[in-house]
């Protein structure tokens, strides 16, 4: 009897799973593992590897450079956004001063009618009929028939300026939508330009001081740099002989720029970005050029690298993004980049595209 509630109050065996459903442990035991596992090495993970200070140099050069090519679209669409004002300016100036005159015709004749009007507008023969004196109905009927010409003429004069006042305002609603599209170029470049130059101030805010003064060296030996290319009095030149006068006003107008800053956007006179340089240092010397690198490089004749003379514009990159003003020796004078002045460069520290000469 005690042995019977002994074994009654015994656990039952386990008995060991055999089977499909042994493999089906095993299974989900492995997949356990291997999740374990996974969620493990995944809190392990090493961070991905900050970039090297090389590298960090590289693509902030690389921002620079696709912000110069920005700004130089933005130079472009700027231009364009220009006329078209001056455009619609024009039409809007032409539209009042043909309203005005149209006015004036509707003014003279709104007179002549009240005047038709107070005099009468009896039929002529009756006027004949009743008049005591003939001759001075024939007076009053010839003063009659000039009127009539008259209105026939403010009539025609009224009816040219209404079709020219619409065709006037058909030409500013289209400069209007121009205008339009030529501001949201504009939108668009400068977005592309403050993004970039934000992006290159975060990349060398993660380097350390000593690195980032490293990249300004290097950076100011690529472009032409140092102390001396940057002061403005201590970075002139030697003297050159120039092909003219106009060269020449051109010439000395960049070397009084030399110390002042790079500015995207800037023509002058306290800042400057590459072609607002050459263009104000051309505009001294009283010749128009064009305001973007790719319509100054067409300004004038191209001439090859070996028959380079003072004053010449010289270009690189292969989208002409970049321009310099040429003063011999091997040198020019440019607006490098943000952070960088004025000054004198070498012109094989960038890859050249090609040359014209302006005068």
């Amino acid at each position: 009897m005690a042995a019977h509630r002994r074994s009654a109050h015994r656990k039952p065996k386990q008995r060991p799973l055999a089977g499909s459903a042994a493999r089906t442990a095993a299974s989900l035991a492995l997949a356990g593992a291997a999740t374990a596992g996974s969620v493990t090495s995944a809190g392990a993970a090493p961070a991905e590897p900050a970039p090297t200070a090389a590298q960090v140099r590289a693509k902030v050069d690389r921002l620079y450079h696709d912000a110069e090519v920005a700004t130089e679209k933005y130079n472009g669409a700027k231009e364009r956004a220009d006329a078209a004002t001056r455009a619609v300016d024009a039409l809007t100036d032409e539209a009042a001063r043909r309203t005005g005159l149209l006015n004036t015709a509707r003014h003279a004749l709104g007179a002549l009618a009240t005047a038709q009007y107070r005099s009468g507008s009896l039929d002529p023969a009756v006027q004949l009929a009743l008049s005591s004196d003939p001759d001075t109905y024939l007076e009053r009927a010839a003063y009659l028939d000039r009127a009539g010409d008259r209105q026939s003429g403010l009539l025609r004069d009224i009816k040219r300026q209404v079709s020219r006042i619409a065709r006037v305002k058909a030409r500013a609603d289209q400069e209007s939508e121009r205008l339009a599209a030529r501001r949201a170029e504009l939108r668009e470049h400068r977005t592309a330009i403050r993004t970039k130059l934000a992006d290159a101030r975060k990349l060398l805010a993660t380097l350390t001081a000593e690195q980032h003064a490293a990249y300004e060296r290097s950076a100011d030996a690529r472009h032409g740099g140092g102390p001396a290319h940057a002061d403005r009095s201590t970075g002139r030149a030697a003297p050159v002989s120039v092909p003219n006068s106009r060269a020449g006003q051109a010439i000395a107008f960049a070397h009084g720029a030399i110390g002042k800053p790079y500015v995207w956007g800037a023509t002058g006179p306290n800042a400057f970005d590459c072609s607002g340089l050459t263009q104000a240092a051309w505009k001294a010397a009283g010749v128009s050029l064009p305001r973007t690198t790719y319509t100054q490089i067409n300004a004038g004749q191209r001439v090859p690298r070996s028959q380079l003379a003072p004053g010449d514009l010289v270009f690189f990159y292969s989208g002409i993004s970049h321009v310099g003003l040429y003063i011999g020796g091997g040198q020019m004078i440019h607006a490098p980049r943000p952070g960088a002045p004025v000054r004198i460069a070498p012109i094989d520290q960038m890859p050249f595209a090609g040359a014209t000469r302006v005068a």
